[in-house]
Formats: C-alpha cells, sequence, structure tokens
C-alpha cells in the first residue's frame, strides 16, 4: 500500500514537472518571438537610406526633375540641402528649400502625393544623422548660400516632419546653433511626438500642422492621428513659444464641405490658437499617385471629383468654378474670424487662378515657404 502511495506521488511529481517545464518553455518561446518581432519593428524604424539613393529620389511632383547629382562623402549639401524649383510655368510656384533628412510617412493617407515615388513604397527611411548634420554645417558655414539670404527648410515635403521625434529633435538642436535659417516641421502627427518641442522650446523652428475637415480625415487619413489631437498638438507648441501654420490640404468638396470645412476653422479658433500663417490647398491628381494608390488597394472615391475637372500642368485639379469658390469661401470665413489675408497662401495654383481671385504673389518664388514669407509673416 506505501509503495502503490509513494508510487503516485512519484508520478504526480514528474507530471507538475514536466508541466513546469513545459510552460517555461512556452514562456521562453514568447519571449523570443516578442524578441525577433521588437528586432523586425526596430529595424524598421532605423532603416537608412544613404546620401546616393536620396539623390536618385525623384521628388512626386517635379515635372522637370535635375539628374540625380553625383555625390562623394563627406559633401552631402547638394542632395540633403535639395531646391524644389522646377513647377510648371502655368503654376504659381517658385523655389523652396528641402531638407532631404528622410523619406516616406507611416500615416499611409489614400491621396498622399508620396506614392509617385520609388514605385509606391512610403515606408519611412533615413539619412544617417551625422550626414544630415555635416550638411546643415556646410550650409550655416557659407554666407552664398541662397543668395545671402535667410531661408526656411521644410522637413516636411518627403517625409513627415515629426514621424521620429529622437532624430528631428537633434535636426532641430542643429539649427539653434545659428540665427538665420529657419527649420519647418510639417506634420499630422499628434500631442504623443512633440514632448522635445515642449520641453525645450527653440526660436529657430516653425511648427506647422497638416489639418483637414474631421469627416474627410476620417475618410481618407485613416492612419493619422485625429484632428483634434493634431490641433491640441499645435497648441501645446504654440503655448511653449513657437510660430505655429496650419496647412489645411486637399480640401475636398465633399457633401456639406462648407460646413465640415467651417467647422474645422472653428475647432482652430476656438482653441485658441493663432497660426502665423494659412496655407490651403485643392486636390491634385498627379497619374502616378493616382496609378500607385490602385496598386497599394487604397480607397480610390477621393479621385471621383476629378470626373469634370481641368488639366494642368500640375496634373488634374477639381473644376476652376469650384476651386475658385472653395478659396472665396475660406478667404472669407477666415476673414470673419479676424485672419489677416496677407497671411493666406495656396498652394500649387495656376496663375489664371490667383488673378481671377484678385490675390497678390510673388513672381517666381514659392508662395508657402520662399525666401519673402520669413520677412512678413511675424
Amino acid at each position: 500500500m506505501n509503495s502503490s502511495k509513494g508510487d503516485k506521488s512519484k508520478l504526480q511529481k514528474q507530471k507538475r514537472r514536466e508541466a513546469a517545464r513545459k510552460a517555461w518553455e512556452t514562456i521562453r518561446k514568447k519571449r523570443k518571438e516578442a524578441k525577433k518581432l521588437a528586432a523586425k519593428n526596430s529595424r524598421k524604424i532605423e532603416e537608412f537610406i544613404s546620401p546616393r539613393q536620396m539623390a536618385k529620389i525623384s521628388h512626386p511632383e517635379d515635372f522637370f526633375p535635375l539628374k540625380p547629382v553625383k555625390v562623394k562623402p563627406p559633401s552631402y549639401r547638394d542632395v540633403i540641402i535639395h531646391p524644389f524649383s522646377k513647377a510648371p510655368p502655368d503654376i504659381v510656384c517658385g523655389k523652396f528649400w528641402e531638407l532631404r533628412w528622410a523619406f516616406g510617412c507611416p500615416f499611409n493617407c489614400a491621396y498622399c502625393y508620396l506614392r509617385g515615388t520609388c514605385r509606391g513604397r512610403m515606408r519611412p527611411s533615413y539619412v544617417k544623422l551625422n550626414h544630415v548634420l555635416a550638411a546643415l554645417d556646410e550650409v550655416f558655414n557659407d554666407p552664398t548660400f541662397n543668395d545671402g539670404k535667410p531661408a526656411i527648410f521644410n522637413s516636411g515635403e518627403l517625409a513627415d516632419s515629426l514621424m521620429n521625434p529622437p532624430l528631428m529633435e537633434k535636426i532641430a538642436d542643429k539649427f539653434e546653433e545659428q540665427n538665420r535659417h529657419k527649420l519647418l516641421l510639417l506634420s499630422k502627427c499628434g500631442t504623443k511626438s512633440i514632448e522635445f518641442l515642449v520641453k525645450n522650446p527653440r526660436k529657430q523652428v516653425i511648427c506647422a500642422w497638416s489639418l483637414n475637415a474631421p469627416k474627410v480625415a476620417k475618410l481618407w487619413e485613416k492612419g493619422a492621428p485625429s484632428v483634434e489631437d493634431r490641433i491640441q498638438a499645435a497648441k501645446m507648441v504654440q503655448d511653449a513659444g513657437y510660430d505655429v501654420w496650419i496647412r489645411i490640404d486637399p480640401i475636398f468638396p465633399i457633401e456639406d464641405w462648407k460646413y465640415h470645412y467651417e467647422l474645422l476653422l472653428l475647432k482652430i479658433f476656438h482653441k485658441e490658437l493663432k497660426p502665423k500663417r494659412i496655407i490651403l490647398g485643392t486636390p491634385r491628381g498627379l497619374w502616378k499617385t493616382i496609378h500607385y494608390a490602385k496598386k497599394a488597394g487604397v480607397d480610390m472615391s477621393w479621385t471621383k471629383f476629378f470626373e469634370k475637372g481641368e488639366k494642368t500642368g500640375w496634373g488634374l485639379k477639381l473644376p476652376f468654378n469650384l476651386r475658385k469658390e472653395i478659396y472665396q469661401f475660406m478667404y472669407e470665413k477666415l476673414k470673419e474670424l479676424g485672419f489677416d489675408e496677407k497671411r493666406i497662401s495656396i498652394c500649387k495654383e495656376t496663375k489664371e487662378m490667383w488673378n481671377v481671385l484678385g490675390f497678390k504673389y510673388v513672381p517666381g518664388a514659392c508662395q508657402c515657404y520662399g525666401n519673402h514669407v520669413l520677412e512678413h509673416y511675424k
């Protein structure tokens, strides 16, 4: 009898040990898988693009792209500090400076023009920080750069400026080493990405938020933070001392569009935001954007607005009279809210539209980020 009890006891202990062993193996397996996943995600975050690769990127909205620049390290200036100056002659859009610190965007907006580069690839990749800082040093130490005039460096043309805060923090700090040129951060990010800005306010940084009517954001900006979160982020950096710009582009003529865009303006100004500049734009149907958006399988319903649109040097646009109505409506609402119309620009529009609206523009200059903007936006 005792022998039988002893055998049962040993058997139970063996079973417990076996169960514990299996449980531990399961835990180890899960930990190993988690580490692999973390490493995989880390590789995605830290994926780099070389200056030579960056030189080969043809901006999706370049209609007269330059030939790739052959660069020999350590001179990275020509590809990292890149002039955008190739707009068609019928478009009011002159030169501005791109800071090509990265390429891509994690938000996957349905209409994003970045789909027109690298055969639709939009996964973020970065130029190594030391290369970016070296390029900035070259420019900052060159008194002939930009004809000796202060410039705005747009870091949000080929990427979302705040998609990697640790990297952008170091770039923003580099701009604080001089007092001539400004860094423009253009982003759809929300409050989770601005800690470094609020914690340490900077004098040479302009913060700009890309906003849209909440209904439009829910339709075609599904991967981005909510419009409310973006507005809150803009308010927080403004309170920290930054100049804030707002970009409302593209404005889609959805059903009841006047109601939805007036609501957006009220949301902005209700939060006591005081933008230094507001940039407006309407959808642009570039063939490469549409082609790769289809291949990506995103919601293509945004393209229906081009069915009776206008062909321009910058791709398909909404019908002329509809665009005119949109701009006039937005201008009137902004004036009612007390916003200075001199601080409003319309992006990548035709000369005919500017003239019909009676808006003044600076010929040959970028109306949003050009040299003259720094002279009067304060």
